[in-house]
């Protein structure tokens, strides 16, 4: 007796399920493979807390690395709003209280998950070293204030020290090779490989109460105090550094009024040849000489009352600025910078940021003017009444410092030509910059990167997976499978032979 129809159905979807599920199976165990999926991203935080200012930058990179160092770029920057942590040495719970809005800001930017795990630090300079020289227990309940607010916050908090000066401009170096690519660069091939032919940037950084030049000599470094060692991508790097003390602008025009000053300590009235004629400000004597950089007069009175009045005379302002450093300390056979300190003659192209680059771009000078053309711009600069300058540059943000762009002008130029040694050849080897691939020039960046040698890199995570068509293949053959397998039941439950 032959079979029926509807066995016959049957059988025939038997042998689809059985065929296809077959297949699958073999595609699945066989066809699949381990695939790295794409690295996860890390978060870092680091304050930048200057003497006139602190700004809260956030990095992120991913969480495998090149060669032991990560691949770091600006997520974001905050400034912060007030001046400089050590201005709050009277009232240092204020400090803190300042850094809120740019931590709330950071917990919008880093995913809630990774908030707990990203490393955050305050890194402080010359104006909190400055504090500490001058009362170290104010230095101290300053840090106690802002580590108390950052602690409030779910981020793994690694602590608030005070920089010193050769870290401050070694890392600053770091910062300006990594982003122009000196020192790591995406291949064609898409790999990060190291430049063979690139030749590494010296740095050059002015900030308000200091100031730094970093950069790798063409020789070796004959003081052991101004060379530092890091190891970066794979590579050894030995470099110069040093960071001058009190030679930031701001105190370094602090120390140019004192000294104007001492040349007539009895009287009240201060003629300043870098300020405009016209201009006129009062000072208190206690403001005048509240930093270790600009030591009070015996017997001094801190309240009195200093009339400043601005006289407009170049020749008269740059004479007064040399008088702030010393050209002839340097013992014989042995190159140095100024003040008697050792420096290797300078070697390669540099990058001025900072207030180098503030001061210059308000003076139009970045576009790579020869030496002679910036001396010319500012001594004309310097020769302009108050009421001239008020009315060329009538910018609100610009009036509270227009007064002391020439006395900066020509500090910057002196210290640069005759204070680093920047003769007229060596002049157009400054690049005068503030940011590059959208993230700012500064220290903080460099302390990321080396930091990042000693955070550990994650395993890329291993998963199973399979080629496309492989994987079309196999849902094609499971769907096949479970709607013959259907249909066999169908067929089964609801046919019924007439």
């Amino acid at each position: 007796m032959g079979s029926s129809p509807k066995a016959v159905a049957v059988g025939c979807l038997l042998a689809v399920i059985v065929v296809s599920g077959t297949i699958a199976l073999i595609l699945v165990a066989v066809g699949v493979k381990g695939v790295y999926l794409p690295p996860g991203t890390k978060y870092g935080m680091v304050f930048d807390a200057g003497s006139s200012h602190t700004a809260l930058y956030i990095y992120q990179w991913p969480a495998d690395k090149e060669n032991g160092t990560g691949i770091v770029s600006q997520a974001e920057a905050c400034t912060v709003q007030g001046p400089g942590i050590s201005s709050y040495a009277e009232n240092p719970a204020n400090a803190g209280a300042s850094l809120r809005a740019c931590l709330d800001k950071a917990m919008t930017i880093i995913p809630v998950e990774q908030q707990r795990e990203t490393p955050t630090y305050l890194g402080a300079t010359a104006g909190m070293r400055l504090l500490r020289e001058q009362n170290s227990t104010k230095a101290d309940l300053v840090f106690a204030e802002v580590s108390k607010t950052i602690q409030q916050y779910p981020v793994d908090f690694r602590g608030a020290r005070i920089l010193t000066g050769n870290e401050e401009g070694s890392f600053g170096w770091i910062t300006i090779n990594y982003l122009l690519e000196t020192l790591v660069k995406f291949s064609f091939a898409g790999k990060w490989i190291r430049p063979q032919s690139a030749e590494v940037l010296g740095a050059l950084d002015l900030g308000g109460a200091s100031t730094q030049i970093t950069f790798q000599p063409s020789g070796t470094i004959e003081d052991n105090s101004t060379k530092v060692f890091f190891r970066l991508y794979g590579t050894n790097y030995s470099i110069y550094t040093h960071s001058y003390l009190c030679y930031g602008r701001d105190q370094a025009l602090k120390m140019l009024l004192a000294a104007l000053r001492k040349e007539n300590l009895t009287s009240q009235q201060i003629s300043h040849p870098c300020y405009p004629k016209g201009y006129e400000e009062n000072v208190t004597a206690a403001a005048l000489y509240d930093s270790p950089c600009v030591p009070a007069p015996v017997a001094h009175d801190p309240s009195q009352i200093l009339t400043v009045r601005g006289t407009g005379a170049p020749a008269d302002c740059r004479s007064a600025i040399q008088k702030l450093f010393n050209f002839t300390a340097c013992g014989a056979n042995r190159t140095c910078g100024f003040n008697g300190v050792y420096q290797p003659p300078g070697h390669g192209q540099f990058f001025a940021f900072s207030g180098f680059y503030y001061t210059f771009y308000f003076l139009n000078l970045t576009n790579g003017q020869p030496l002679s053309v910036i001396n010319a711009t500012i001594w004309g600069f310097c020769t302009k009444g108050w009421k001239e300058l008020q009315a060329s540059f009538p910018q609100e943000e610009s009036l509270s410092r227009l007064h002391n762009y020439c006395p900066s002008a020509f500090y910057i130029l002196t210290l640069l030509h005759e204070g680093y040694k920047f003769d007229e050849q060596m002049w157009s080897n400054i690049h005068f910059r503030q940011q590059a691939a959208n993230t700012d020039f500064g220290w903080t960046l460099g302390y990321v990167l080396n930091l990042t040698n000693m955070i550990p890199a994650e395993a890329p995570e291993q998963v199973k997976g399979q080629q496309r068509g492989l994987w079309a293949a196999t849902i094609f053959l499971i769907v096949l499978t479970a709607a013959a397998a259907l249909l066999a039941i169908l067929i089964q439950c609801l046919w019924n032979p007439t």
